[in-house]
């Protein structure tokens, strides 16, 4: 599937026009690229920029599991299914590229949930998995590689919210790739983690790194959201939400072994309700600057929640490697306790210029707080304050469907690609009448930006 210039294009010019409604600057250079042109259950997308070739960009999404792939820095793309035919569900993907230039999807899968919300109780058949493409993103590997994996019988825990990093400096773990996520049991929650030397053709067995471990629910206080970052020393460092707080751990040995998890950041609880949304969440995400000598620049972390009654979008900065941490900063810049939520933020700091972006769902416009734009902010001043841009100004209503638990963003050398899910107006679409498209639900969007 090829999508066409003239669609992105058409969406840029709509997308300008309620920038200047909105008074928020249009994100420099933008385009809007929809990769779902008829919609579907889609949601949970990530994007990753290969440093080897910055014009090579691979994004995926869910259900099922799929990548997108673009060779001329986000332009145009093309779509394919990467899900293992032997499960019926797969998604929670996340993606990167690794020291060799090769792309990494990794993704669960599953043939059904447990009871709502708690999904170890009932569980089935389920693991983590990744699928490689060794030309960065182009071709994949036609078999699946799982992480870990567990045949249907009582009791078994479902594995839960992977996410991948691959260490892309040339220190001593340079080609390592890191995957940690969330084990649901009957009785707890906790952050497991793993590791590949060998390019993800295998994985060691798991080690458990949240030091206070969670409630067995998916609702709320559990140990949920891991993400990571690795320093130009070859640190990895890594967050997650732990019910009211944030959990840090770091690892200087390649991922062998972790120092105790501890708590940085006070925050609301992890999940939360905003309006025409039945599920949203401040899970954090945690970049690094690496410049700056040989252990890097600043670390920042970013999450939202309602501190301010409304939900906001914060950031704090470490720029001792993690020790201390400041007071949060407020990524939006719309008045505080305006009654307006931003919400699904995520965060990538530019490798090569040292700038913090990210991106959320953003309400300012919005008297009644329902109709929502995607809003790009951005930080050049080690994250003291932020500059927000109108992305995909143009309003949508998400009328109770699943938009997922995360959005995505990636850049370098000052182009910045996001990825987004959206409910699209519901209009005639290729013949169907409007309560056929309604039934469909959303699409994934990927904006792109240069600064």
């Amino acid at each position: 599937m090829r999508v066409p210039r003239q669609a992105a294009g058409t969406i840029l010019a709509l997308g300008i026009m309620a920038a200047a409604a909105a008074q928020l600057p249009p994100a420099p250079g933008a385009q809007v690229t929809t990769l779902t042109p008829k919609p579907g259950y889609f949601s949970e997308p990530s994007v990753a920029v290969n440093p080897r070739n910055p014009r090579q960009i691979v994004a995926a999404f869910q259900v099922p599991a799929t990548v997108a792939y673009s060779a001329d820095e986000g332009r145009t793309w093309t779509s394919a299914s990467a899900a293992p035919k032997e499960y019926k569900v797969s998604g929670d993907v996340s993606v990167a590229y690794d020291s060799r230039g090769a792309a990494i999807l990794c993704f669960i899968a599953f043939d059904k949930l447990g009871t709502k919300n708690y999904w170890a109780h009932g569980a089935t058949r389920n693991g983590i998995f990744i699928r490689r493409s060794l030309d960065g993103g182009k071709t994949w590997d036609a078999e699946a590689i799982p992480v870990i994996q567990h045949p249907t019988q009582p009791g078994i825990p479902f594995e839960d919210k992977p996410y991948i990093v691959a260490d892309t400096t040339h220190g001593a773990y340079s080609g390592h790739l890191y995957v940690g996520w969330t084990r649901f049991t009957l009785e707890k929650s906790v952050i497991l983690f793993s590791r590949s030397l060998d390019g993800g053709k295998s994985w060691s067995p798991p080690i458990e790194i949240s030091t206070h471990e969670g409630l067995p629910r998916d609702d709320n206080g559990a140990v949920e959201g891991f993400t990571g970052a690795v320093g130009p020393d070859g640190t990895l460092y890594a967050v997650w939400a732990d019910g009211n707080s944030i959990a840090y751990a770091e690892s200087r040995d390649g991922g062998k072994s972790f120092a105790r998890s501890r708590k940085i950041a006070d925050t609301a609880p992890s999940y939360f309700d905003v309006e025409d949304l039945p599920r949203s969440n401040g899970f954090p995400q945690i970049g690094i600057d690496p410049g700056g000598g040989k252990r890097g620049g600043p670390l920042y972390v970013t999450w939202s929640d309602f501190r301010n009654g409304d939900v906001d979008v914060f950031c704090s900065v470490s720029t001792d490697h993690g020790k201390k941490w400041s007071r949060a900063v407020r990524v939006n810049d719309d008045p505080i306790h305006d009654g307006r939520d931003q919400f699904f933020q995520w965060l990538a700091v530019d490798p090569q210029d040292g700038a913090a972006n990210v991106v959320f769902y953003d309400r300012r416009n919005d008297s009644g707080n329902v109709k929502t734009t995607v809003t790009l902010a951005r930080s050049t001043d080690k994250g003291k304050t932020f500059r927000n841009y109108a992305w995909m100004p143009a309003p949508f209503r998400v009328r109770g469907d699943f938009i997922g638990d995360y959005t995505g963003l990636a850049a370098f050398q000052g182009r910045i690609y996001g990825i987004w899910t959206e409910k699209p107006e519901v209009a005639s679409h290729d013949g169907q009448d409007k309560s056929q498209v309604e039934m469909r639900h959303t699409v994934v969007r990927v904006g792109v930006a240069q600064f």
